[in-house]
């Protein structure tokens, strides 16, 4: 980023302009003014691709939430029907609980 930019804060800070009879010489501080619209163009369009990237990846983070607590509620349904052990209400009490902090609980 740095390589496409003409100035830095310490340039802006330290620029000195030769003074004429009249003033500032004009050309001079519209170069110099350019410079640092140029400049500005460059950081909105970095700022601008930045947050398209952060967009894409709080998608992204969307999708595999979900991904892993649908993978985790079928994890549970496979291990609670591959019990031969007869069920009693303690076991089912325990499960729903334990589907309940997958599907409410610690992801967001």
């Amino acid at each position: 980023m740095n390589q496409d930019l003409n100035l830095t804060q310490d340039d802006i800070l330290e620029k000195e302009f030769k003074i004429d009879t009249r003033g500032y010489r004009l050309k001079e501080v519209d170069q110099f003014l350019d410079l640092i619209i140029a400049d500005y163009g460059t950081f909105i369009d970095v700022i601008k691709k930045q947050e398209l990237e952060k967009d894409r990846l709080t998608e992204e983070i969307i999708r595999l939430k979900k991904q892993l607590r649908d993978a985790s509620v079928n994890m549970e349904i496979a291990k609670a029907s591959s019990n031969s052990a007869p069920v009693n209400n303690v076991d089912i009490l325990k499960r729903i609980s334990n589907l309940e902090k997958v599907i409410f609980g610690k992801d967001e």
